[in-house]
C-alpha cells in the first residue's frame, strides 16, 4: 500500500502559521501536528524544512511537505526549486507538494517531479484550473490539489470551495485532493462525494486567529435584541 492509498477517504490537516503568528515557532507546529493526529487526522501538511524534520520525529502519519520561498520574477513560491524538493525529502516528507500553476516559474513541473522521484517520494501538484491539473499529471505528478484555486490572478473570485474545479478534474479522470478554503465538515464530505481522494483542511482547524475573526465578525453583525 502506497502513501496515497493510506490516505484515501481520510482527513489531512495543514499545520502552518503565518510569519506574524504567535504559533510560528517549530515547537508550536509540532504541537499542532500532535493535536490533530490525536483528533484523528491521518496525515499532515507541513511547511518548512525544519518543521518537517521536527514533525517527522513526532508523528508516524504521512507528511506532505512544502516550502514557501518568494522568487524574483515569479509568483510561484510553494516548493519552487529542485533544492527545496531534495531538502524536503531528506527531512522526512512522504509526499512533496509544489505549485504547478501556469505562471512563470524557476523550474519546470517535470523537473520537480523528477527530483522527488529520485528520492522515492510521491508528488502533489497544487493547481488552480483543470488544465493545470491535466498538465501536471502529464508531467508525472501523482495527483493534484485544488489548493491554489482563487489565489492565481486568473481564478480570483471563484466560489469557495471550488466544487466546479473538483467536478472538472473528476470528469477528466485527474486524481485530485480537495484543499483550499474549506471551512465546514459538510464541505469536506461533499468534496469526497465529488471524487476527492482525500481532503486537506488548514485554517479552519489550525489558525485560531482566523477562526476567532469569523466568530468576532458574526457576533458584531448580530442584530440587537
Amino acid at each position: 500500500m502506497n502513501v496515497l492509498e493510506k490516505l484515501l477517504g481520510r482527513l489531512v490537516v495543514s499545520c502552518q502559521a503565518s510569519e506574524d503568528s504567535p504559533l510560528r515557532d517549530t515547537s508550536h507546529i509540532v504541537a499542532l501536528a500532535l493535536a490533530v493526529v490525536k483528533g484523528g487526522a491521518q496525515g499532515v501538511r507541513i511547511e518548512g524544512i525544519q518543521n518537517v524534520r521536527a514533525v517527522r520525529q513526532a508523528v508516524s502519519v504521512p507528511i506532505i511537505g512544502i516550502t514557501k520561498i518568494a522568487q524574483e520574477g515569479s509568483d510561484v513560491y510553494i516548493t519552487p526549486t529542485r533544492e527545496d524538493v531534495r531538502q524536503l525529502c531528506e527531512a522526512g516528507a512522504d509526499i512533496v507538494a509544489f505549485d504547478a500553476t501556469n505562471r512563470p516559474r524557476p523550474v519546470s513541473v517535470g523537473d520537480l517531479v523528477a527530483e522527488a522521484k529520485a528520492h522515492g517520494r510521491m508528488t502533489m501538484a497544487d493547481i488552480s484550473t483543470a488544465q493545470e491539473g491535466r498538465d501536471a499529471i502529464a508531467s508525472g505528478a501523482d495527483f493534484v490539489g485544488t489548493t491554489l484555486s482563487g489565489y492565481t490572478d486568473y481564478t480570483k473570485g471563484r466560489a469557495a470551495p471550488d466544487f466546479d474545479l473538483m467536478a472538472s478534474l473528476s470528469a477528466a479522470a485527474v486524481p485530485f485532493v480537495a484543499e483550499g478554503r474549506i471551512w465546514e465538515p459538510a464541505e469536506a464530505q461533499r468534496a469526497i462525494r465529488n471524487g476527492a481522494a482525500f481532503v486537506v483542511i488548514g485554517s479552519a482547524i489550525t489558525r485560531p486567529d482566523e477562526i476567532t475573526r469569523r466568530f468576532v465578525d458574526a457576533v458584531e453583525q448580530a442584530p440587537e435584541n
